[in-house]
């Protein structure tokens, strides 16, 4: 097997690359340096000259509320791109696996969200990557959609470095605490998506470590964890105030991986452990 990984200077691309090369699995990473993936021609001519039996697409425009103002660039990379890379792979009849969002959900409710619960996403990065799942369904038949959230990982930046690194130095902080999802260790993920490239499984998946929390009780936990004195103060989304709209409720439901076979990630809390020792 003969995978492609686009994306892979950052956080998911780069454990991607580590775990398939752990599986002494033949890989290649891909960055801008490599190709544009907004440049339709160079993107297909590039997957075809390699010729890969699998690509794993972990490059996207995730600056949330960059994109409420930078809307065409959102959706040249999450859509064009997306749908470039998923031609290319339906002609040469690789798999396909799209990294996709909670951002997909609206937010509404307190229950966790199945894959074929309505979309309904509140702001333009949400609504980009749905427009890219649906690029994939119809441009590739051999697709996995991993729809994840909260993403920590070593390279590259996240919530949990930024919480470590404030902890030196603040003795309070202000956190938002209606928002509710899985924080999501990127080693983890990386392994279920090279469990995904070996079977034939496809469809839409939910790929997050287990247990809910909001990113005030993610902070304590982190601060707990890194052992820092830092007081953590529960904001609302309306007080902490941003740009973009963000939903409240992205619980995500694993059945979709029970169904299919496919372990569950471990806990978050765990996760956060091993990335804590990891830094």
């Amino acid at each position: 097997m003969k995978v492609l990984v686009t994306g892979y200077n950052g956080q998911l691309g780069f454990d991607v690359i580590k775990e398939l090369e752990s599986r002494h699995i033949t890989c290649k990473g891909v960055d801008m340096a490599d190709f544009d993936i907004t440049d339709t021609e160079a993107t297909e001519n590039y997957i075809k000259a390699y010729a890969p039996d699998a690509v794993v697409h972990c490059a996207a425009y995730t600056a949330v509320d960059k994109a409420e103002d930078d809307k065409d660039t959102c959706y040249n990379v999450n859509v064009t791109g997306s749908e470039s890379i998923a031609r290319a792979c339906g002609e040469i009849g690789a798999k396909m696996v799209y990294v996709s969002t909670d951002y997909v959900y609206g937010g509404a409710g307190n229950e966790p969200f199945e894959v074929t619960d309505e979309t309904k996403p509140c702001n333009v990065y949400g609504k980009t990557k749905l427009q890219g799942e649906e690029a994939v369904k119809k441009n590739c038949r051999k697709y996995f959609i991993v729809r994840t959230s909260w993403v920590f990982g070593i390279n590259g930046n996240n919530f949990v470095k930024t919480m470590l690194r404030l902890g030196d130095s603040h003795p309070q902080l202000n956190v938002v605490c209606d928002q509710i999802g899985s924080p999501t260790y990127t080693p983890d993920l990386a392994k279920l998506i090279c469990d995904m490239i070996e079977t034939e499984k496809y469809g839409t998946y939910h790929g997050t470590n287990e247990a809910y929390c909001s990113w005030a009780e993610f902070a304590e936990e982190i601060m707990k964890q890194g052992g820092k004195e830092t007081v953590i103060n529960p904001v609302t989304t309306a007080e902490y105030g941003a740009k973009a709209n963000r939903p409240l409720n992205s619980r995500l439901s694993k059945k979709c991986l029970d169904a299919a076979g496919f372990d569950r990630l471990p806990s978050w809390q765990d996760a956060l452990s091993r990335f804590i020792k990891e830094l």
